[in-house]
């Protein structure tokens, strides 16, 4: 299999790192004040900036295949519908009437020519547009035109679905936000794969205690001891700055027979799990044969959800195939159940009021560009 010039590269630093015992250093220690974890004040800004106004992922291509098919997407804190329309374009809507604002869908998922809504039965159509009003003798003059669904702006890109949860006051360049990250989407063939599970874990932590889960491997052979410590090597993870995004590769223990091979033979993915991280929420995780897509999203200065699609390449068709699916399913949730176990328990020690900052240490490297993007995107400095 062809590997991308990077990801030779991060081959030839990995075997690097298993003949020096070297790992990734940043250049400094970095601390990071606790208060970013409690502050209320710091939380509505993060949703306010964060959560309004960057692209999150809410869907797969193959949830939406076919004009009218729609899914509803809840946990920003505003309500969303998103769907195709008749020419095969993918539309976001505020999900709220423009009536008198009750919720228009209700269903998770399913497929509709039209949406009413089950207050008063105003319909629109797949675009939005308000196209029916009972008793319209009651309405003198209403312009149907400007009650149409409010738009968000969506996008289908590399098999996923974004939607920015507000109205944009200017136009989201999509492709120039993804291109550091374009190379190794791309790479992926998302938008040929299928959702094998979806599934949402509501947590007792910071959204950016799970966040933080993703960008350092320095917890593994702590953290899971028991299951993910012996695959991987310990903590000589390599970390692309793609700002705001990031690459964290993480090498299967198995690679440092790549040494004995020539280059021409190596194959990036069979050794590595990749943890992308696409700012500000979001992880394609991509194992050796399939992808997991990860959104972190904040319910309450101490609380989130953790909502996770499995992407696979086909329908499984033989139980054996079902199966294998099913086995890697229950590892990762085994992980992540240890990982949010220890989230949990940071939060309660909050109170403890002991620590003033966090440190994030050289070789976490994903913590420390992580911080940045995020300070970057608070203060104005980082734009979608």
């Amino acid at each position: 299999m062809t590997n991308s010039a990077e990801e030779t590269a991060i081959i030839e630093t990995v075997l690097g790192f298993c003949e020096t015992g070297e790992t990734h250093m940043e250049d400094d220690l970095m601390l990071n004040p606790v208060i970013h974890y409690t502050d209320t004040d710091r939380y509505d800004r993060e949703v306010e900036v964060l959560f309004r106004k960057f692209p999150i992922i809410v869907g797969h291509v193959s949830q939406l295949r076919a004009p009218g098919e729609y899914l509803t997407h809840d946990d920003t804190g505003v309500p969303i519908l998103v769907t195709r329309n008749r020419s095969g374009v993918v539309k976001a809507f505020a999900n709220v009437c423009r009536h008198r604002g009750a919720r228009v869908v209700n269903e998770p998922c399913g497929k509709a020519a039209t949406f009413s809504c089950p207050y008063h039965s105003w319909t629109y159509d797949l675009d939005g547009n308000l196209r029916g009003v009972p008793q319209e003798v009651g309405f003198p003059d209403l312009d149907k035109a400007s009650r149409g669904l409010v738009e968000l702006p969506a996008f289908e890109r590399h098999g996923l679905i974004w939607v920015r949860p507000t109205v944009s006051e200017t136009d989201i360049d999509i492709d120039s936000w993804l291109a550091p990250m374009a190379e190794q989407l791309g790479s992926l063939s998302m938008d040929t794969h299928v959702v094998y599970r979806e599934w949402t874990i509501p947590t007792e932590m910071s959204w950016r205690l799970a966040l933080e889960g993703f960008q350092e491997s320095y917890h593994f052979c702590s953290a899971h001891k028991d299951t993910a410590c012996s695959t991987y090597l310990d903590n000589q993870s390599v970390f692309l700055d793609q700002y705001p995004h990031i690459r964290h590769a993480v090498p299967l223990a198995r690679i440092s027979t790549l040494r004995d091979q020539s280059a021409d033979s190596w194959d990036y993915r069979t050794n590595f799990m990749t943890q992308n991280y696409l700012f500000p929420c979001n992880f394609a995780q991509v194992m050796t044969d399939h992808v997991y897509i990860h959104t972190i999203i904040p319910t309450g200065p101490g609380r989130c959800v953790f909502k996770c699609m499995m992407l696979i390449p086909e329908e499984p068709v033989s139980e054996k195939t079902k199966r294998y699916w099913e086995a890697n399913f229950n590892v990762v949730r085994t992980v992540f159940d240890e990982d949010f176990a220890i989230g949990a328990n940071i939060q309660r020690g909050f109170a403890a009021g002991v620590n003033e900052h966090f440190v994030f240490g050289r070789f976490e490297a994903g913590l420390q560009l992580g911080q940045k993007a995020i300070e970057d995107a608070l203060a104005g400095r980082l734009t979608v």
